[in-house]
């Protein structure tokens, strides 16, 4: 669900005048080099570097099946029910306490978030849970407010190296979380991030619990599109991030889900050019998955990637992706989590077994126009070559699948306020539309979302 847009070559269309007057990305090498400052010895005390803020975000999505319904709903008789529609409604808030770090060789802090959710909508009928956006009990029966920790940590830092242990946020391709919602997902557990190197990250972490975005507890890590009857214990990361160029990132990430699978990420971006002239990016993401230890989903053994292009010249941008998954199952990731950096994932993943996409995209900014902060996009996504029918497997229920295909349009519009006491508030607007053949897994559907995202500061 995470579209990447990043780059690789740059040419310009308006003269070697025009080049020359801009001021392309830098292709300079970057040494890899220890940084000459040290985050820890600037510290400012526990007390003396603490802040307190949070956001309120008003999230509403209507969604309307166009074909076979695709919703159930339970009656207050128990009975339940098939329904072309769901309506959610939700109001989520966000406290966040952070400490500063302590004086000394070893600084220590901590991170508190509250967490708080109000159903606006509470029709059984209309919400159509249980689903993963408004929480109900199992009868689908609608919670009307309810209220966890999202995050509640303590670190410690040496010089530019944090350890983090407790319920937390982190963002990697392999494991990161999903904030697409009313409130966002979080995860204990144990990380490392080393910032030593100017040009040059480490991540390894640990983790064990997953706090989904819908639901006041915890629970162990499954499988987005596999079997969830099988969990995880535990998951294990490690990762690199290196800049070798100005203009090129680069990261490699490992990943262990217990007795599910192992997964290697590669990824690499370049940029080349001046978008005030005009600037053609493009990226590059891979995935490797294999089956590990007991194997609970059966044989795994998947190579997906995305290829992407997007040409800028000043309010403009055009974009065109190429995605392939290479294997009898779905490429597949962690439930509840946004792992999946790849360029064709949208509404739909399109991540079915063997299935290719394109995709083409446009984003004008109108803050060439007069109208900073205001932003439209519209996109078309195709999925073909959906093929389960030669997995041997006994995880994902893929069999069916035979020569599906399916398409994808959204057109948005997002305005964020540049000044003011609303400052950095956010409205976004989106209308999506997905069709899909008989087995295509995600269906034939209309959606609405507007999300408005309020941020604010006490201390």
């Amino acid at each position: 669900m995470r579209p990447t847009k990043i780059a690789i070559l740059a040419l310009s269309l308006s003269g070697l005048s025009a080049v020359a007057q801009a001021e392309p990305v830098s292709q300079d090498f970057v040494p890899v080099s220890v940084k000459s400052t040290s985050a820890q010895s600037e510290a400012k005390g526990f007390i003396e570097g603490q802040s307190l803020s949070g956001s309120t975000r008003n999230w509403y999505a209507r969604e309307r099946a166009t074909r076979a319904p695709l919703f159930k709903y339970y009656k207050s008789d128990g009975s339940q029910h098939d329904t072309h529609s769901r309506d959610n409604w939700v109001q989520g808030t966000i406290l966040n306490y952070s400490s500063g770090f302590t004086e000394g060789a070893v600084g220590f802090a901590t991170e508190v978030a509250a967490y708080n959710a109000i159903a606006l909508e509470q029709g059984r009928a209309a919400v159509a849970g249980p689903n993963n956006r408004t929480l109900t009990h199992s009868d689908g029966d609608v919670i009307g407010q309810w209220s966890k920790m999202g995050l509640a940590n303590v670190k410690a830092r040496v010089s530019n190296t944090t350890l983090t242990a407790g319920r937390q946020s982190i963002d990697t391709p392999v494991i990161a979380y999903i904030g697409n919602r009313a409130l966002p997902s979080s995860f204990e557990g144990v990380s490392i991030r080393s910032e030593e190197f100017d040009n040059l990250a480490f991540d390894i972490g640990t983790f064990d619990r997953l706090s989904t975005r819908t639901e006041q507890g915890t629970s162990k890590f499954v499988a987005e599109y596999g079997d969830r009857a099988f969990e995880a214990d535990h998951v294990n990361i490690a990762g690199v991030n290196y800049q070798p160029l100005k203009s090129l990132k680069t990261s490699v990430y490992v990943s262990n889900v217990e007795d599910l699978w192992n997964q290697y990420y590669f990824g690499a971006n370049h940029e080349l050019g001046d978008s005030s002239v005009l600037s053609l990016t493009t990226g590059l993401n891979y995935y490797k998955t294999k089956d590990e230890g007991k194997s609970l989903l059966g044989e795994i053994d998947n190579d997906t990637y995305s290829l992407s292009f997007g040409l800028t010249h000043q309010a403009h941008n055009l974009s065109f992706s190429y995605q392939q998954v290479n294997g009898n199952e779905y490429f597949d990731y962690l439930h509840d989590t946004n792992a999946i950096y790849l360029a064709n994932s949208l509404l739909s993943d399109f991540n079915g077994p063997n299935e290719k996409s394109i995709q083409i995209a446009y984003v004008l900014n109108m803050a060439q126009y007069g109208v900073p902060g205001l932003k439209f996009n519209l996109y078309n996504a195709r999925g073909w070559c959906i093929d389960g029918t030669h997995y041997s497997g006994t995880g994902y229920d893929v069999k069916n699948l035979d020569g599906e295909n399916h398409y994808e349009w959204g057109i948005g519009t997002t305005y964020a306020v540049q000044s003011g006491s609303l400052k950095d508030t956010t409205i976004r607007a989106t209308y999506t539309a997905h069709r899909a053949s008989k087995n295509q897994g995600d269906g034939s559907l209309d959606e609405l979302r507007i999300v408005t995202t309020i941020p604010f500061n006490i201390l």
